[in-house]
């Protein structure tokens, strides 16, 4: 009868704990920025709320989401550039408008 050179517990998985943990914070990033978009085109387009009022509140729930979950800087300076973009595109929205 052969022995087996597998002891339970000894296998070294700091790459698959490094995968893991990189998984699940882009999965939450994914979808926080996905709840943030369809809010914010729920609130504006759907429900049609003022633009800057939805912005508004999609920044606030972003805001919370990130402090609550404990995302750091790096989320933070993420949503100040989503809510930048955001106001980008609406002002090419007025400007186009404008054009009509």
């Amino acid at each position: 009868m052969a022995t087996s050179e597998y002891h339970h517990g000894d296998m070294d998985i700091e790459a698959q704990e490094a995968t893991w943990h990189g998984f699940i914070v882009g999965s939450t990033w994914g979808g926080l920025i996905t709840v943030l978009s369809v809010g914010y085109a729920v609130l504006a387009v759907a429900i049609g709320m003022n633009w800057m009022i939805s912005l508004g509140i999609m920044a606030v729930v972003g805001l919370a989401a990130g402090l609550f979950l404990n995302l750091g800087g790096r989320w933070m300076a993420t949503l100040v550039l989503l809510i930048i973009l955001a106001l980008v595109v609406q002002g090419f929205i007025g400007l186009f408008g404008l054009l009509l």
